[in-house]
C-alpha cells in the first residue's frame, strides 16, 4: 500500500491546537512535556531502546484531529514518533502539538515528488520539527519494479541524501516489499544499497516488508551492517504465505507483534548489535488502537 494517496488527504485535515520510568530527551522543553518525558517510557526489553510509534497507526484516528491521537501514543508510554504527514498544521506548529502531549518526532516521512519538487521545504520542515532522519517509503513505478526505476532512485536518494547532510540532517528510504526482484547475483534492494552513498544514504527496515518477500531480515543487517539505522516492527499472522512482492498486505492478515511469525528476540538482538537507532511500532491491522498496546506490552518483555 501506497500510503501516500491517503496522506495527501489527511495533510488537509483541520487542525487541532504497562511502562517503566526513564528519561528521555526532547528538541525543546515546556513544564508539562518536561514532566510527561520522565515518567511512563515504554522500552524494548528491561534496558532497551525505547519503542517509538509510526503515526500512520493512527490514522482513522487522525481525521478528527490530531490531538486525541497524540494523547493517545503518550499514554500507551511512547516518547518518539515518526511522522505521517503534518494534518493541516505547519512544522512549527505540529513540533509544539507534539511537545505539548510529551512527545517528539524522531523522524518524519515525505513523499518522493516532494522530494523531486520542494527539497529545500523538506529540509526547513525537518528543522522545524527537530528530526534527525528524513525519507521516503515509496519509490513511483508502474507494474514490476526495475532496474531503471532502481538506478534513477539511487540517484535521486545520493542527491537528497548530499542536500541533507550539509544540513544536519539524515535521508533514508523505507523498504518497501517490491524491491527484492530479482538481478544478477541478488535483487534490486542489493542493487539500491550497494549505488547509494552509505554516508548519505541511510535505511529503514520494515520488517513485514521484508519478511513477506522470502527476505531474512536478520540477514540483511548483517549483510548490510550500518545501513540500517531505523526498523518499522510490524508482522504477518500465522499460516500466511511468504514470497508476494506486492509491497502490501489486507489489513486482516497482520498481526500483533509477538502473535506473528517473525523471531522477534533474534532480529532486535541484531539490530540493537549494528546499531539501528530508533524503532517504531507500525500497526496496519484493522484495530490497531486495540492491538497497538499489545505490542506494546510484548516488546517491553521481550528477552533478547
Amino acid at each position: 500500500m501506497n500510503r501516500f494517496t491517503s496522506l495527501a488527504v489527511a495533510a488537509f485535515l483541520p487542525a487541532l491546537a504497562c511502562a517503566r520510568t526513564a528519561t528521555v530527551g526532547s528538541p525543546a522543553t515546556t513544564t508539562s512535556a518536561s514532566t510527561a518525558a520522565t515518567a511512563n517510557v515504554a522500552t524494548i526489553g528491561p534496558n532497551g531502546p525505547p519503542v517509538g510509534l509510526q503515526l500512520w497507526t493512527l490514522r482513522d484516528m487522525a481525521k478528527s484531529g490530531p490531538t486525541a491521537m497524540l494523547d493517545t501514543v503518550r499514554a500507551w508510554g511512547i516518547t518518539h514518533v515518526e511522522t505521517a504527514g503534518l494534518y493541516g498544521m505547519t512544522a512549527s506548529q505540529f513540533a509544539d502539538a507534539l511537545r505539548s502531549a510529551g512527545l517528539h518526532a524522531t523522524s518524519m516521512h515525505v513523499d518522493y515528488n516532494e522530494f523531486s519538487k520542494n527539497p529545500q521545504q523538506v529540509v526547513a520542515d525537518a528543522k522545524a520539527l527537530g528530526v534527525e532522519y528524513v525519507g521516503t517509503a515509496w519509490i513511483p513505478h508502474q507494474g514490476k519494479f526495475d532496474e531503471a526505476t532502481a538506478r534513477k532512485a539511487a540517484a535521486d536518494f545520493n542527491a537528497w541524501g548530499r542536500l541533507l547532510h550539509d544540513n544536519g540532517l539524515t535521508f533514508f528510504y523505507h523498504t518497501h516489499g517490491y524491491e527484492p526482484e530479482p538481478y544478477a547475483d541478488g535483487t534490486l534492494l542489493d542493487l539500491l544499497i550497494k549505488e547509494t552513498d552509505p554516508n548519505l544514504v541511510k535505511y529503514e527496515m520494515d520488517v513485514l516488508w521484508t519478511y513477506l518477500p522470502n527476505g531474512d531480515p536478520v540477514g540483511l543487517i548483517r549483510k548490510y551492517p550500518g545501513r540500517f539505522k531505523l526498523m518499522h516492527i510490524k508482522d504477518m499472522k500465522p499460516g500466511v504465505a511468504r514470497g508476494s512482492l506486492a509491497g502490501g498486505l489486507p489489513d486482516t492478515l497482520q498481526s500483533v507483534i509477538g502473535e506473528g511469525q517473525v523471531n522477534w528476540a533474534e532480529l532486535i538482538a541484531a539490530a540493537q548489535k549494528d546499531g539501528v537507532k530508533y524503532y517504531y511500532i507500525e500497526d496496519e491491522t484493522n484495530a490497531p488502537v486495540q492491538n497497538t498496546p499489545k505490542s506494546v506490552a510484548y516488546l517491553e518483555h521481550l528477552k533478547y
